[in-house]
């Protein structure tokens, strides 16, 4: 977890502002803490899952029965347990994470691990870690000294993005600039995806193109912690209790939920804030039902603002990765509705990908509420957002 500008805490006193002052320092301290402890708690684990398996796979005793089965029985085994977060894809991240990062617990002394609550792991720390690199390259030294921080100061969702890189060097060097500028994960997915490692080699006057990177950097706050898929899935938390994006939302939701199941029509509820993994990332569906007339899949995406051409693409993407994931033999394709709240005139447009189908699409005009009853509805929540 990246380093914050330090406060200093309010001297003691019996005005009403330094009350405040104090209890918004103990509330910024704690939350500090809270966040750190989840990161280093769950960084740790992922390192030792690696650990654990390259330790097997070089030393078990009957690691010759598994082969290259070991992470697919080991995943389902894994899971039979409860655990999540331990597909054979996972597993072999958290492989990768141990075998780039061999010495990241390093900086974990027995004090330092007493101090945070993780004493009883001391145990399960190797002795002497298994050698994954003869040597040590001369461009994988460049922050050598960084190493040590890394557990600290970057989320375990940093470092798998780190992983992705092609090379020690590169990894370095996004090591030092988002510990630098105290940068949120989607910062430095962005700082890789514009090429700034390419471009800071090429360019001759290193420093200002540093300094303009950082002066623009999306920061790391507390807040971004509890939206990490990766510290959710850990704490066994449910993506609902924490991807809501505000409580106006999360009401406004309940209340278009229960419009369209009152509607009839053949609405079949069946999950909210609906998370689906593209790639690396996540995303998450506001509303997906089952028509059971129109044996489709209904995405509902809200928005609290005004229509914007982002809105419709994010919406076909959801469309289009339920007709190649969710379908099943007798479906027809997944329909997408867009609501917007902020807008002169409500708007309301329907996602319905290649229905070619023309009787379908007769029914799917019949069947789907009409749109001048969305509009109503969509009219009064906006009125409702605005209050």
């Amino acid at each position: 977890m990246a380093a914050k500008k330090k406060t200093t805490p309010p001297a003691a006193a019996g005005d009403f502002d330094s009350l405040v002052s104090s209890i918004v320092h103990i509330h910024q301290q704690t939350q500090d803490f809270a966040t750190k402890a989840v990161n280093v708690a769950l960084t740790l684990r992922n390192w030792l899952i690696g650990y654990r398996i390259v330790e097997f796979e070089q030393r078990g005793k009957d690691r010759a029965a598994y082969g290259e089965s070991l992470m697919d029985t080991l995943a389902l085994r894994l899971a039979s347990h409860g655990l999540t977060r331990v597909t054979p894809r996972e597993l072999r991240r958290y492989r990768q994470l141990y075998q780039v990062y061999p010495r990241i617990w390093e900086s974990l002394t027995p004090k330092s691990l007493a101090q945070e609550g993780f004493g009883t792991l001391l145990r399960l720390l190797p002795r002497s870690p298994i050698p994954i690199r003869e040597s040590v390259t001369p461009e994988s030294q460049i922050v050598e000294t960084a190493t040590p921080q890394l557990i600290h100061r970057l989320s375990f969702t940093h470092l798998n993005e780190l992983l992705q890189l092609p090379d020690d060097t590169q990894r370095r060097f996004y090591e030092i600039e988002c510990i630098r500028g105290n940068w949120s994960v989607r910062e430095l997915r962005r700082q890789i995806a514009s090429l700034y490692y390419q471009r800071s080699g090429l360019s001759k006057d290193k420093a200002k193109l540093s300094t303009m990177a950082h002066a623009a950097a999306d920061t790391l706050q507390p807040a971004h912690i509890i939206r990490d898929p990766y510290v959710f899935e850990f704490l066994g938390l449910r993506s609902r209790d924490v991807m809501a994006e505000s409580d106006l939302e999360d009401a406004l939701l309940d209340r278009l939920q229960d419009f369209l199941l009152e509607l009839g029509h053949g609405f079949c509820f069946e999950a909210r804030q609906k998370r689906i993994l593209i790639g690396d990332e996540h995303f998450f569906i506001d509303l997906v039902f089952y028509h059971r007339i129109l044996k489709c899949h209904i995405l509902v995406e809200l928005k609290t603002d005004a229509f914007r051409h982002e809105h419709l693409g994010q919406l076909n993407t959801y469309v289009a990765y339920y007709k190649k994931h969710q379908m099943t033999p007798g479906d027809h394709p997944p329909i997408g509705i867009l609501l917007c709240t902020r807008k002169n005139n409500a708007l309301v447009e329907f996602a319905i990908g290649d229905l070619s189908n023309q009787v379908f699409v007769s029914r799917y005009a019949v069947e789907l509420p009409r749109k001048e009853e969305m509009e109503r509805f969509i009219t009064q929540l906006g009125k409702e957002v605005a209050e």
